[in-house]
């Protein structure tokens, strides 16, 4: 007679035809589980006559269950209408679905906006995805606690230069080269460019490609065509008169995100300029809106979907043992979509 039992947990899970998530879910007592789904792991785990470690079970009774989802304080913006948000936290939704936790959203108010750990000192969450973050110094610090704490967190559509943290990103430097590429072979050679605001490190990346696209060709750019926004409708709306003095000087325009972009072109049509026959732009998410605007609108299309799943299936894999805890960086590519807006057409 054997004095231990040494089946293990990955030996259950092919048996029952589960993952070894399941199987640990189940005997630990997390998040929902098909009737059908916990039985046949019981069974399985009576045949082979499988005992789950006691300590280890015992600490996983003491997870919440939740994933975290930190949302920035962003006033005036209904976040979940934007795109970005909503395809982000599709994609984390299914991937918590899938491995039987719940996703727990927390909009972070002004003061509590540097403190992300207070969510696992409450003991509400296991993990953290992290959206909206931006470079300050202050979440640097906030930032750089969790990860002396060994605390799982992860970062979407974000990096931090010189620090060590786990990332689920988007080429964004990729993108904007493919958009001002694409707006130089359509003719133009004076191309603004509409950017947000430099604390998000996707502004800068897609700063850098518009740089290196532009120098490729040996373009000038000009600072008076390097606007700033701030990712809305309004301040693309209100780029439009600032663009508009110089119109002369502009034969396209790339924007940061789609929201700016259709504002612009809102703004110059009011003006009497309308894109695809008087300018070209493109701008960047392919949101629905993108594909509905007048004329259909060019841009560059980032996997948020797929950013969000990939960023909470990473963030649980640390959560269940089932990865080594270290940071990890993933960058995934964009596409450019061609529409209406970027082809110029003759009078």
């Amino acid at each position: 007679m054997e004095a231990f039992n040494m089946v293990t947990r990955k030996e259950v899970a092919d048996l029952a035809g589960v993952s070894e998530a399941t199987v640990s879910r189940v005997f630990n007592g997390l998040g929902p589980m098909k009737p059908a789904t916990k039985e046949r792991v019981l069974q399985a785990a009576k045949q082979l006559d499988y005992h789950p470690n006691a300590i280890a079970q015992s600490f996983a009774r003491r997870r919440s269950g939740n994933l975290g989802v930190v949302l920035p304080y962003m006033p005036k913006v209904h976040l979940f209408s934007t795109y970005y948000f909503s395809e982000i936290l599709s994609g984390i939704g299914e991937q918590v679905r899938e491995q039987g936790y719940d996703m727990l959203l927390t909009l972070l108010t002004p003061d509590e906006s540097q403190d992300y750990s207070r969510l696992y000192r409450s003991q509400k969450v296991d993990a953290c995805v992290i959206l909206g973050s931006r470079d300050t110094p202050e979440q640097r610090s906030s930032l750089q606690q969790l990860q002396e704490q060994r605390l799982p967190f992860c970062l979407v559509n974000q990096h931090f230069e010189g620090m060590t943290l786990s990332e689920v990103d988007a080429d964004h430097v990729q993108g904007s080269c493919m958009a001002v590429r694409h707006l130089q072979e359509a003719g133009c050679r004076k191309i603004a460019f509409l950017n947000g605001s430099p604390q998000y490190s996707n502004s800068r990346d897609r700063l850098v490609g518009y740089t290196d696209a532009m120098r490729d060709a040996g373009l000038d750019m000009p600072s008076q065509l390097l606007l700033e926004g701030n990712y809305s409708r309004k301040s693309g709306y209100e780029a439009a008169a600032k663009l508009w003095e110089r119109r002369d000087e502009v034969e396209a325009v790339f924007a940061a995100n789609d929201r700016m972009a259709i504002g612009l072109m809102q703004g110059l049509r009011e003006r009497g300029w309308t894109a695809g026959r008087d300018f070209a732009v493109v701008g960047c998410d392919d949101s629905d809106a993108a594909k509905l605007s007048d004329p259909p609108l060019s841009s560059v299309s980032v996997p948020f979907y797929e950013m969000g799943k990939e960023a909470a299936r990473r963030v649980l894999a640390q959560v269940l043992g089932e990865s080594s805890g270290e940071p990890f960086h993933i960058k995934l590519p964009t596409r450019l979509v061609v529409r209406e807006s970027s082809i110029r057409k003759e009078n």
